[in-house]
């Protein structure tokens, strides 16, 4: 029986950590403009909810990066919504990763509903759905926005593959959702390989398990720092500082409630009011602001990117 020592060494021959790293050693990676860290925010899911965040975004002095957007399903806005959409957020330089609809659980079949079905995954159903989710994302891309969520690896392989083709614009990036379920360095690496530009592990990873990833991927880490209480309900504002110096470059995503896309008190569904998920928008910026404070106060040495940085996918309207 070969012992786990020579099981470790064989992992990292291959370029994976054999063990999780328990020093926590420092990244020594950044963002493009040497930034270590970026604010993330989800649920930005209309014009007005987006006006409401660029308002406590300006009110506040703090740089915003990224917004998770229409995580209810692109295709349930109209053109004119999202044009609105793409040129606010292209006027205050701020990166749109869109989710794109329709999707595995919008399907007539239920596998996915039921108790064991579950544990499969969201995943795409055949040819069909892939091209419907295709057509969406060409349609998006037509109104200018440049950033998609994929929760599937096989679509994330395709939207590749039509990247490198040509058929997609080649600055179109994909973000990688905590939907798709890699906890590891060999499922980070994995995402790498098939063209993801960033990528959101499980929520509830340790700081070792999280630097053990860093260690095997250069990607961009987004990383839950306050999750619904579906998702178990957590806040980790102050491990803030020490994800960032392990796991740089990351995004801190900022996703409280009680619920996200399923059950009871789920926040982003179309008939969630506007007003509410203004506020609620307007709250987790002011996490973001108290986030950063936090950092600065411990680590100053940790710098968040500014605002409106080149690499971000702004919509091009």
């Amino acid at each position: 029986m070969r012992s786990l020592h020579d099981v470790r060494a064989m992992m990292e021959a291959v370029g994976i950590p054999g063990r999780d790293a328990y020093d926590l050693p420092t990244s020594g990676r950044t963002f493009p403009d040497g930034g270590h860290y970026r604010m993330e925010i989800s649920g930005i899911e209309r014009p007005q909810v987006l006006a409401a965040l660029i308002d406590e975004m300006q009110r506040r002095q703090i740089a915003i990066h990224r917004l998770i957007s229409v995580v209810m399903g692109s295709s349930l806005l109209d053109d004119a919504e999202l044009r609105d959409f793409a040129q606010m957020a292209a006027d205050a330089r701020l990166e749109v990763i869109v989710t794109p609809g329709p999707r595995s659980g919008w399907d007539v079949g239920r596998q996915l509903a039921s108790a064991e079905g579950s544990l499969s995954g969201l995943r795409f159903r055949g040819s069909d759905q892939l091209s419907y989710v295709i057509a969406e994302i060409l349609r998006l891309i037509d109104l200018g926005f440049r950033g998609f969520l994929a929760i599937d690896e096989g679509l994330l392989w395709l939207l590749n593959e039509l990247r490198q083709r040509g058929d997609l614009p080649a600055d179109v990036t994909i973000k990688v959702s905590i939907f798709a379920g890699h906890g590891s360095a060999a499922g980070a690496r994995v995402l790498q390989m098939l063209g993801a530009g960033t990528f959101n592990p499980l929520g509830d990873l340790s700081l070792p398990q999280l630097a053990s990833i860093r260690r095997a991927v250069d990607l961009p880490l987004d990383l839950h720092i306050m999750l619904a209480d579906s998702f178990g309900g957590f806040n980790r504002f102050y491990e803030g500082a020490e994800m960032a110096r392990v796991c740089s470059p990351c995004y801190f995503k900022i996703e409280p409630g009680p619920a996200l896309v399923a059950g009871p008190g789920a926040m982003y569904k179309p008939w969630t009011s506007t007003d509410a998920l203004a506020q609620f928008a307007r709250e987790k910026v002011k996490y973001a602001q108290i986030i950063h404070e936090l950092i600065q106060a411990t680590q100053p040495d940790l710098r968040l990117s500014p605002a409106g940085s080149p690499d971000l996918a702004v919509p091009k309207p």
